[in-house]
């Protein structure tokens, strides 16, 4: 009642009092600091990876939650004894600062506190007059009512200069001693400490003594007040100064850039493990000096943790030079896929249940219109298991199953898998969309293996259910948890049994040279790897992992430059192991056994077994997969006592007759075939005296739907004979030639035939002696 009664009595003063506390209150600006601050990124355990300069050219990085204890004890020695038990200013200090100017006619000491000095930061570029002074002080006594004493040192040591373009305790540590501040000496914390009251004594070979005298003073001041130990002092006194500022650490530079493009300006705690970035930083150097020798000047390697989808390295580029684009950011940039889809397609087709693990299929030259896929080392092996096509990366069996399963299914696969740069249509890519016709990244291609390995741990430890969003992205950010979704029973891609499976062939793939034994190391273990090399050696790819890490890399020319052995298995692949050896081991995949059935397999044919099958095994495949017909290559053969000749009803009794089960594949499958297996045995021949039964067949080698030849002409000039060959189920009859109905020659056992036609349209025809006819169109081109 008194105070109300006052303010009526006193209307007058009252509001002056009121504006003035109003005044008080909203004197000081909410936001005290608006400069630009660096881009700084550090590892999962703080230690920074690297830092870009701020827009204004000063090194000065983001305010810090805390300071060092020793740069803490050394900056309020030096600076301000009372910090803690004044209001914002020292009136004995500003007393004292008062008394000692005016007797010398000038300005000799600041009295300041260290809020002071904060406001006066704040306010830069104001004259420094007994007005500004008094400014500070009232400001000074609004900031500590604000914030608390230690949010006001943490202000002061992120803003405070330390000479040149540095600010701030954290950027100074780093240019002046190459480490983290809590890690510098008591010198080192004291040289820093002394810098903010003259922040020109750091130049280098200038002011040294000054700044020796300084440092030293405040080492002897902290000694005897108890607060270091007489040999802490004496040996600190010993310590040399910094001499020339070090350029900050760039161990990770092109993720800094990543992280600048969306925190810029912020102090960003990356999920980086820097042990690790430094050891694939130094192996993707090794493998760069050797490889630039033959002009290969770019690589990118990507390191993802399976279970968090936390990024553990990520280095962008090979320590080249600016003529070889240095500065691009490889990972995320879309190169040409090679066969690195090709697991993609294995796993899609397992998961439709089209294919099974080690099924046999179709090895034999291929063409589609204009399209004729090539294997790489140019031969065929007519018929081979799935997974060995798979690990031995041939590209005819790839481009038959993918036409097989059909182009728009796969497209669909690949779309889940949220590769982003297949930006057309399925029937853009063609059936090249498997061999390297699309392009994608080495970013999104280890999040989709990793995604993989992820769906497969996932099933097997949460009682066989499957999360909704296996193929989050990956992060690179502390404490943002990759978010995989609900439990489900509904599998998200893939199945579990299919790329349990499709990692099952991958592990067979062929090691690089060097460690191409290292099954029989001890510290070795099990990778499910693929590589790819794009058309025209442009791009070198290898991709593992296992159950707990994925390893990317990508080797080639950031121009696109094609190079001689830039080759996935020879570039790539050395550098993917050379990372896996440094990480840390991990066991091989449990077996999904709630998504996979036991069956009958035939072993010769890989599927499921008929009842004629020999040679039968039991084995786990996906569920899907039991729809599969079984083996179509094992038929019941008649033959004779001796075993050596097929007989019917027609020339032997019945009782005399052994049916006995047989592998047989088509006949141009197993004219490759029988090259590379000498145990494949081909149909006996019938006895002279039977009627020989219908079922003979015959496919033209060469040329396979081809219509157009081109003849080569040899060093004189001379054109070359065009060599005719037919694969037939019985070799040994006799095959008769007809080139436009024109009679050219017969051939017996070995069906090839040397022809010269002229330029234009013919049809060929092949007649064996029991009539059976083959015809084909070609069209000859000089």
């Amino acid at each position: 009642m008194k105070l109300i009664n006052y303010i009526k009595r006193n209307k007058i003063k009252s509001a002056i009092v009121a504006i003035l506390l109003v005044a008080y209150y909203f004197c000081l600006p909410k936001q005290l600091f608006k400069d630009p601050t660096a881009t700084v990124i550090t590892s999962n355990s703080n230690e920074l990876l690297g830092a870009l300069i701020a827009d204004d050219g000063q090194w000065r990085f983001p305010a810090s939650d805390s300071i060092p204890d020793k740069f803490k004890t050394c900056i309020l020695q030096f600076e301000d004894e009372y910090f803690y038990k004044h209001p914002g200013f020292n009136p004995i200090s500003i007393f004292k600062a008062l008394k000692g100017n005016l007797s010398s006619g000038s300005v000799k000491r600041g009295g300041s506190t260290i809020t002071q000095q904060v406001i006066r930061l704040s306010r830069k570029g104001q004259s420094r007059t007994y007005f500004e002074k008094f400014k500070e002080l009232i400001l000074a006594t609004r900031l500590e009512f604000r914030l608390s004493k230690a949010e006001i040192l943490n202000l002061y040591a992120s803003y405070a200069p330390f000479g040149g373009n540095v600010v701030g305790i954290d950027a100074a540590s780093w240019r002046y001693f190459n480490r983290n501040a809590s890690d510098l000496s008591w010198a080192e914390s004291a040289t820093l400490a002394v810098l903010p009251n003259a922040p020109s004594l750091i130049y280098p070979g200038k002011n040294q003594k000054r700044l020796l005298d300084k440092r030293n003073r405040l080492l002897k001041k902290l000694f005897e007040n108890g607060t270091i130990d007489e040999l802490t002092y004496k040996l600190s006194i010993e310590e040399g100064l910094p001499q020339k500022p070090y350029p900050l650490p760039q161990i990770a530079p092109h993720l800094l850039q990543k992280v600048a493009k969306k925190y810029k300006g912020e102090r960003i705690k990356t999920t980086v493990k820097i042990s690790l970035q430094e050891q694939a930083n130094s192996i993707v150097k090794q493998h760069y000096n050797l490889l630039k020798q033959n002009e290969i000047y770019n690589i990118s390697v990507l390191v993802l943790d399976v279970n968090t989808r936390e990024v553990l390295a990520y280095v962008g580029n090979a320590p080249t030079d600016k003529a070889h684009q240095k500065s691009v950011d490889i990972i995320d940039k879309p190169r040409s896929t090679g066969s690195i889809l090709k697991p993609f397609l294995y796993a899609s087709m397992l998961d439709a249940g089209d294919l099974l693990p080690n099924m046999l299929v179709a090895d034999v030259p291929t063409q589609f219109g204009s399209y004729q896929p090539e294997n790489f080392n140019k031969s065929y092996d007519g018929a081979v298991f799935a997974n060995e096509a798979l690990s031995r990366s041939l590209n005819v069996p790839a481009v038959r199953m993918l036409q097989d399963f059909g182009l728009d299914r796969f497209y669909h696969y690949l779309k889940q898998l949220q590769l982003k740069d297949l930006k057309y249509n399925a029937n853009h890519y063609g059936l090249s969309l498997v061999l390297g016709g699309a392009e994608s990244n080495l970013w999104d291609l280890c999040k989709s293996y990793a995604a993989m390995a992820s769906t497969l741990n996932h099933f097997n430890d949460n009682s066989s259910q499957y999360f909704t969003n296996e193929f989050v992205q990956p992060t690179y950010i502390s404490k943002e948890p990759a978010n995989f979704g609900k439990l489900q029973n509904e599998k998200d891609v893939f199945d579990a049994a299919s790329i349990f499976l499709t990692f099952e062939s991958m592990k067979q793939v062929n090691r690089p040279e060097g460690d191409d034994s290292w099954e029989y190391y001890d510290s070795s273990q099990d990778v499910a790897w693929k590589t790819g090399t794009s058309f025209g050696f442009r791009d070198a790819w290898a991709i593992g992992t296992t159950k707990n890490y994925v390893v990317g890399v990508w080797v080639g020319n950031a121009d696109g430059e094609g190079r001689p052995g830039l080759v996935g298995v020879q570039t790539a692949a050395p550098i993917l192991f050379d990372v896996f050896d440094v990480l840390p081991k991990s066991e091989w995949f449990t077996t999904p056994y709630d998504e996979m059935l036991e069956v009958n397999i035939c072993k010769k044919s890989g599927y499921r077994a008929s009842s004629i099958c020999d040679e039968t095994e039991l084995r786990y495949i996906q569920k899907s997969g039991n729809k599969r017909a079984p083996c179509p290559f094992h038929k019941l053969v008649h033959l004779d006592n001796s075993g050596q000749f097929q007989v019917n009803s027609s020339c032997e009794a019945i009782t005399n007759i052994e049916n006995i089960p047989w592998f047989i594949l088509p006949p141009l499958q197993a004219y490759y075939f029988k090259n590379k297996n000498p145990f494949y045995k081909p149909l006996p021949p019938y006895r002279n005296d039977c009627a020989e039964a219908s079922g003979i067949s015959m496919e033209f080698i060469y040329p396979n739907q081809q219509s157009t030849i081109f003849l080569p002409k040899d060093f004189d000039g001379n054109t070359n004979d065009l060599i005719l060959k037919v694969a037939h189920s019985k070799p040994e009859l006799e095959l008769y030639w007809y080139i436009d109905s024109q009679f050219v020659g017969s051939t017996k056992d070995i069906h090839d035939m040397a022809v010269m036609p002229a330029s234009g349209d013919h049809i060929i025809t092949v007649m064996d002696e029991l009539g059976n006819e083959l015809k084909h169109k070609i069209t000859i081109s000089e």
